[in-house]
């Protein structure tokens, strides 16, 4: 997700064939703009386009108004988590899927694995893959293949309140987490009701962006073999770090998003947020309305383990090609058009309080001339996401079972409040995947 709180993905095939699943197989036979073309030039060509993130109506009107060739119809549908990944799965089955879809950058290897979606690496010249920062475009790759088109990046970020900070006398937010955990100690012992931040145990993603910071690398795929390392050491050292916040009652453990969260925050009894660049729209669209909130909230870094800056990445949304759509080459033209230029980035941001941060670096200054920041008192909240994409570790790969790894961990982490513990989580995850990958026929490696 973009701007859209999002991100359990669910499971989206369980019942395809060993062929099907296998990334390396699709690579070598699956479509290359084979099935591109556009139709008869007796008019327009019509696109039908399905995504869910904010400002897409918008995006898409600005497109149509500028563009007489290609046309597009969009339709919104509930986010990937919500419903918006099964409504695209049965339309895939059925055979009328969309041309164009969002998809979130974890979930693309599951649809990749389907064959739901089309190679698009004929189709995507050298020039426009380079406009993308590497570590997003790495995302969109499989098996040397291209994809997906890739909207934005999701970089982590500190959100907190600078007036809660002070009266525990914090004065700077915290570089690494040891600062971190003594600077919850601060604010309990200044008022034992407000806490440093929130432990979410429906949404794996931002603990997997945690690990994703300490250099975890879950999944690893050469020739036809998967390599699955949750259970890793990197993994472990954030699996107890958290564990001892949430025994010592340091941090909140509330649902994301949920009604107990944002009360938390509207009463300032959680000072702080731990999130992603979009994480900047979310928090602002969701305190606007809170008495005295603006101008209190300001972003700063996420702490890093040795205070030196490193980011894991926590969302992000790509555009897939559907496997069944004749028009790829125009469905590309929009899709380029929307995540490459300054008029595609500002219509999406400029229609509400997205703090989008495009995955083309080029066009910051037209995301951050598009963003208003009376909310973090002026603060060029753009220049911390900047730094934060800079410092995005590479390497990360997401396996085409992430929902089954997702909703393991999340049963687990469900158990937290009352006793559980994360490692269980984890070590359930690890399982869980390993045993649904030989389940659709794919080859496990150590």
């Amino acid at each position: 997700m973009t701007t859209t709180p999002r991100r359990r993905v669910r499971r989206l095939a369980a019942g395809a064939s060993a062929a099907t699943l296998s990334i390396t197989l699709l690579a070598a036979c699956g479509s290359s703009g084979g099935s591109a073309s556009d139709g008869a030039n007796s008019g327009p060509v019509s696109l039908t386009f399905w995504g869910w993130a904010k400002g897409t109506q918008d995006v898409v009107n600005a497109f149509n108004a500028s563009h007489k060739d290609v046309q597009v119809a969009f339709q919104q549908i509930p986010s990937g988590v919500a419903g918006g990944y099964a409504k695209i799965s049965d339309a895939t089955k059925a055979g009328n899927a969309p041309d164009l879809f969002n998809v979130e950058y974890a979930a693309l290897p599951d649809f990749v694995s389907q064959g739901a979606v089309q190679d698009i690496t004929k189709l995507v010249p050298a020039d426009l893959k380079a406009k993308y920062l590497p570590q997003i475009m790495q995302l969109n790759t499989l098996a040397g293949s291209v994809w997906g088109l890739p909207l934005d990046a999701a970089p982590q970020a500190l959100f907190y309140r600078t007036d809660l900070f002070a009266q525990a006398g914090i004065t700077a937010p915290p570089k690494t987490w040891d600062e971190y955990r003594a600077d919850a100690q601060k604010l309990k012992a200044a008022e034992p009701n407000s806490r440093i931040g929130t432990f979410f145990p429906d949404d794996p993603s931002t603990f997997e962006a945690l690990a994703w910071q300490n250099g975890a690398q879950w999944f690893a795929s050469s020739a036809d073999t998967w390599k699955v390392d949750i259970a890793s050491s990197a993994t472990k050292q954030v699996t107890d770090y958290w564990q001892q916040l949430v025994s010592d009652d340091l941090v909140r453990v509330q649902p994301s998003f949920s009604q107990q969260w944002t009360a938390s925050l509207q009463k300032g009894e959680t000072a702080a947020y731990l999130g992603a660049a979009w994480g900047g729209g979310v928090l602002q669209s969701t305190l606007n309305s809170t008495p005295g909130a603006a101008g209190k909230w300001a972003v700063a870094p996420i702490p890093s383990w040795d205070g030196q800056p490193a980011s894991g990445q926590l969302g992000g949304t790509t555009f897939a090609v559907s496997k069944n759509s004749k028009k790829a080459k125009a469905a590309l033209e929009f899709a380029a058009w929307a995540t490459t230029t300054p008029e595609g980035i500002q219509a999406r941001i400029a229609s509400g309080s997205s703090s989008l941060f495009p995955a083309d670096p080029e066009l910051v200054p037209s995301a951050k001339a598009a963003f208003k920041t009376d909310f973090y008192g002026g603060q060029d909240i753009y220049s911390v996401f900047v730094d934060a994409a800079k410092s995005m570790k590479q390497g990360w790969q997401w396996g085409p079972a992430i929902s089954v790894t997702n909703s393991t961990m999340k049963d687990a982490f469900g158990k937290v409040a009352n006793g559980g513990t994360l490692q269980s989580g984890v070590d359930a995850a690890q399982q869980g995947t390993v045993s649904e990958l030989k389940n659709r026929g794919l080859k496990v490696g150590q």
